[in-house]
């Protein structure tokens, strides 16, 4: 069971950190080929350095650190003027560029990476998310890995094999949460193909492609386009303020639902119970992230604890049973329309597990291995001060 404690009441010694980042969205920097580029959302490449160092260094020195890259830290689904298009743009070749593309204005954080990794007892675990479910392709994960001095290399795992799940302690869950979304949602062993002349395609889930076709043209026009929440409310916002750019968007986006998966759905099953079953599953990305987490927790009695990335919105939530969700929010700007929550428009928030030495006790008192003392926060990065974080509430 996992156990939350006060600090001052902690006597036993944290041996082992594990800190947990999701959605960065680093695309290809602010200016490409010489234009402003709009898809650029990431734009603290200091901070994140700055958080980096923290964690190898002082106290965390001679502790085991691991970094959970928790999905969509590289968005190739934000990389302009590649010189692919229409479905080319799913290529292996394509994807390569695109990876090469994002790590050009972002190699001070690559650089960061290796000096984390370069110290002892400190490791990366890579989950994909569906902004950056290329890395699918073994050429991509091992180009990433080729950045990296060949010792540390094997401090850096990518996590294919295992569903997206890793459990860091016992009773720990992390993923990055677009498998509750069909739209998003990606088979990591089905995804790739193959066609006559040995060239390999990436299979995006049919949001990936909304993304490229329809998003992104609409965020060159208002770059918070997909940064607003509660949706509802950005609909109703924008068709009062901003009324032509909302109904243009808004239309875009249901011709585009429309022509994609109502015609596919009609044409597999011309039964309109099926048809609406079909729809409704389509669209739980607007359904209660918090719902759907509880619904898990009940099913799944031996994870006590599930951190999620995916939706943006920073969140901790405990339950009647003492279970634990949290959401580690984005490293993006976000706007928030609901009165009562974070009116900032941007926090750098991250999870991080501290699981402390109790084998002295185990050999006076016999344990079950559930019985992990740790302890769960989520944190806002404000830089290495005095107070570096803050716990989010």
């Amino acid at each position: 069971m996992v156990e939350r404690h006060m600090r001052f009441l902690q006597k036993e010694k944290v041996y082992r950190t594990v800190i947990v980042l999701s959605d960065l969205h680093m695309g290809a920097g602010v200016v490409v080929n010489d234009r402003k580029n709009y898809l650029e959302d990431f734009h603290y490449d200091k901070e994140l350095i700055d958080l980096l160092e923290y964690y190898s260094s002082g106290k965390f020195y001679n502790r085991e650190v691991e970094l959970v890259l928790n999905g969509d830290i590289f968005d190739f689904l934000a990389v302009p003027f590649v010189q692919y298009f229409d479905d080319e743009f799913w290529s292996e070749k394509a994807s390569i560029e695109k990876l090469k593309m994002i790590v050009e204005p972002h190699k001070d954080f690559i650089q960061a990476l290796i000096s984390f990794v370069s110290i002892k007892k400190k490791k990366i675990i890579y989950i994909l998310g569906n902004h950056d479910a290329e890395l699918i392709f073994q050429s991509l994960r091992e180009y990433f890995l080729s950045l990296f001095p060949e010792k540390h290399r094997g401090k850096c795992e990518f996590l294919i094999d295992k569903d997206g799940e890793y459990s860091p302690v016992d009773g720990v869950l992390i993923k990055h949460g677009h498998e509750y979304e069909v739209s998003h949602k990606f088979h990591t062993e089905k995804s790739i193909i193959e066609d006559n002349e040995g060239e390999k395609y990436f299979i995006p889930p049919w949001g990936s492609y909304y993304v490229t076709r329809v998003l992104n043209k609409f965020k060159e026009e208002r770059h918070y386009a997909d940064s607003v929440r509660p949706i509802r409310k950005f609909v109703i916002n924008g068709i009062i303020y901003d009324t032509l750019f909302t109904i243009r968007f808004v239309f875009a986006s249901i011709y585009y639902f429309i022509m994609v998966r109502f015609i596919y759905f009609f044409k597999q099953s011309k039964n309109y119970k099926k048809l609406a079953s079909y729809i409704k599953d389509e669209l739980q990305l607007f359904r209660d992230y918090e719902t759907i987490t509880q619904e898990f927790l009940e099913e799944n009695e031996s994870v006590r604890a599930l951190i999620l990335g995916h939706t943006h919105l920073p969140a901790y939530r405990t339950f009647s049973d003492g279970s634990i969700f949290i959401n580690t929010g984005t490293w993006t700007k976000m706007f928030n329309l609901d009165f009562g929550k974070q009116q900032d428009d941007y926090l750098l928030t991250y999870a991080q597990i501290d699981i402390r030495d109790h084998q002295k006790k185990r050999k006076r008192k016999r344990r079950s291995s559930n019985d992990s003392c740790i302890d769960l926060t989520l944190n806002v990065w404000r830089g290495r001060t005095t107070l570096p974080f803050y716990e989010f509430r």
